[in-house]
């Protein structure tokens, strides 16, 4: 069975088409650095109220495929639940997620932008923090989205798909494993 196309690839080949140069080749700058994150698209976040069982929030990124959870009360971002914080405030403390909330178990207070912040300002935060996920905000503390490292690594990857996605599927695939010759 085919898989379906990923609508985030789509949208960011889509984004770069307008960049082209010739001969496919993109003009890769700063300034697409700067540009807002909400060009990637982020993801509409999923989210769990803070009465919820881990279990709950590890049940629902099982089913939707994802890496975290927002944690709300009343709308509001309170935290976020990654797989992380699965293995290493549950699994690796011993604990039974079906009897702990979601809220003792989640990173409070993560560190959040907006979608009018720059994909440099969000590669910034990644990478001092070591985070995957970042929470975007709206300008009264709503979760409106969440960006991914594979949101902008996919958005960089289209600046050079000669480059990158012409790649052979393993490394060192074309190499002889024996030496030629006599």
């Amino acid at each position: 069975m085919a898989r379906p196309a990923d609508p985030v690839d789509s949208f960011i080949r889509e984004s770069i088409a307008e960049l082209e140069v010739g001969d496919g080749v993109k003009a890769f700058d700063e300034n697409m650095l700067r540009q807002p994150l909400s060009i990637l698209p982020p993801a509409v976040p999923v989210t769990v109220e803070t009465p919820a069982s881990a279990l709950e929030a590890i049940e629902l990124m099982h089913e939707r495929h994802i890496g975290c959870v927002l944690v709300v009360r009343a709308g509001k971002l309170k935290g976020i639940f990654t797989d992380r914080d699965v293995v290493s405030r549950v699994v690796a403390a011993g604990i039974d997620p079906a009897k702990i909330a979601v809220r003792r178990v989640m990173t409070a207070r993560p560190e959040c932008l907006r979608p009018s912040d720059s994909i440099a300002f969000a590669l910034n935060l990644m990478g001092l923090g070591g985070y995957r996920h970042i929470p975007l905000l709206d300008k009264v503390g709503a979760p409106v989205g969440i960006v991914s490292v594979k949101d902008i690594v996919g958005y960089l990857v289209g600046f050079f798909p000669k480059s990158v996605l012409n790649l052979p599927p393993r490394p060192r695939a074309n190499y002889a494993r024996e030496r030629e010759g006599a």
